[in-house]
């Protein structure tokens, strides 16, 4: 089976709690194990809105992890982070969870096979866990760890459909603009990239039933009627596990992210370990991919 590590921002957008839906509604149905989520950003609740949307979803095993820094990315909403919180189970505050990096090391030093990881927030945490050296988890760096334990990075960053382009995953602060340069740099296995141009016409959530969960965050972010769907594209993309049978052409080569601004790039090569995707039909195509899955 294959395994999943899930990153994700979980902060002032509800876009992330449809793909969470998606790898929980996978990890249920045994197409996937979901082995834990690591949180990049940190506000009042996020711990606990997160294990309490997951245990919303019937499961209770999940382990969290969190950036406790990472306080100092843009944003105030709160109120659907708020209402999940009294649903956690296993956490009653932010501080009750471990380490993003440690739990990271943890889960790629357990694993028996290769994971792949989901990536749908700020990408600190990653670079971290990159520049990790040995300790009590593990004698291992934490490139040595990725490059042995990590089959495949999947990542909801950058604007690809420009050069220079900007969006919000790299640029929105410093830590987030040196997290996606030494992520680019240094990740030693293949990355396949969704942009922002990719998910922001393609608008999801817009059926979901009035007495669900989910409907009510949206609700609570002002989306009603649905969202833009970077993230979920980006899990049901992992989850399919093919550019291809996802309904995406892709470009080949190296990305590269400015840490001064932000800004990426790409430098295209068929021999280079990044990809961005490319949709090959309408956003209605997407949509109710995404909204089959998730209602």
């Amino acid at each position: 089976m294959r395994e999943f590590i899930f990153g994700t921002d979980w902060w002032t957008d509800c876009d992330d709690l449809a793909a969470m839906r998606i790898l929980l509604r996978a990890h249920k149905e045994g197409k996937i194990k979901l082995l834990g989520v690591g949180i990049n950003a940190c506000m009042e609740f996020s711990v606990p809105s997160v294990d309490g949307f997951i245990a919303l979803e019937g499961v209770t095993d999940i382990p969290l992890g969190i950036d406790l820094k990472g306080t100092d990315f843009e944003g105030t909403h709160l109120k659907y982070q708020k209402n999940l919180a009294p649903f956690s189970v296993n956490y009653k505050k932010n501080e009750d969870a471990e380490d993003a990096v440690k739990l990271y090391r943890r889960l790629l030093r357990d694993c028996e096979g290769k994971v792949e990881i989901v990536e749908v927030g700020f990408l600190q945490v990653f670079a971290e866990l990159l520049l990790s050296k040995p300790d009590e988890i593990s004698e291992k760096t934490g490139l040595e760890l990725v490059r042995e334990k990590v089959k495949k990075v999947w990542v909801m960053a950058g604007k690809w459909d420009e050069q220079g382009g900007k969006e919000h995953n790299f640029c929105n602060n410093h830590r987030s603009r040196t997290g996606g340069e030494i992520f680019c740099r240094l990740c030693p296995v293949s990355v396949t990239f969704l942009g922002f141009e990719a998910g922001e016409n393609v608008i999801s959530g817009n059926e979901l039933s009035d007495d669900d969960f989910l409907y009510k965050s949206f609700c609570d972010h002002g989306s009603s009627k649905g969202r833009c769907s970077w993230d979920p594209l980006t899990a049901l993309l992992a989850v399919t596990g093919d550019e291809k049978s996802a309904g995406y052409d892709y470009v080949q080569g190296r990305a590269s992210v400015d840490e001064i601004g932000g800004r990426n790039y790409f430098t295209a090569d068929e021999k280079g370990p990044h990809r961005y995707v490319i949709p090959l039909y309408d956003s209605k195509y997407y949509q109710d991919k995404i909204n089959e899955i998730i209602n």
